[in-house]
């Protein structure tokens, strides 16, 4: 496993939403993608993240830049928690976590001394040129969508 680290090319995502719409990372080329993954939808962590990234979306998506979520849930997983929480972006499902281990957050976890595989709460910035510009392997889920939308801020204005 291997994490993506700024300046590498972003690993090949090509997945589909909960409207049975297919998103491809390489057809964003010339715009800026907020690629994240998250365990599960609708738990604690989970809908912190999702409800912090909803209410920063008018200011990261102001110039085109769109957010991506990703978790193995499927897609009426998905559309019950983007309804439950009028989140405004879209969510992809990666059932067989393949996508999720391109980017290196399908993980060895450890929870109350049991070791088991699953999604690493982690988060991509990628540029318009399909590159990584900034990487969050290990995310906190509060404060964490402040976070991107500053470095995004930053990426744009360099």
């Amino acid at each position: 496993m291997t994490i993506p680290q700024a300046g590498d090319p972003a690993p090949q995502l090509e997945l589909l939403d909960d409207h049975g719409e297919t998103h491809r990372l390489t057809d964003r080329r010339g715009s800026w993608t907020v690629v994240y993954f998250y365990p599960k939808d609708d738990t604690p962590g989970c809908t912190t993240e999702a409800c912090q990234f909803r209410d920063h979306h008018a200011d990261i998506t102001s110039d085109g830049t769109q957010v991506w979520g990703v978790s193995p849930d499927g897609f009426e997983s998905h559309a019950a928690f983007r309804a439950k929480f009028d989140l405004p972006f879209t969510l992809l499902s990666d059932p067989d976590h393949s996508v999720a281990d391109r980017w290196g957050a399908w993980r060895e976890k450890n929870r109350y001394g049991r070791t088991y595989m699953g999604v690493a709460r982690s988060s991509f910035l990628v540029g318009p040129d399909g590159r990584i510009v900034r990487a969050w392997p290990d995310v906190r889920a509060d404060g964490h969508a402040g976070e991107v939308l500053e470095a995004l801020r930053a990426a744009q204005g360099a």
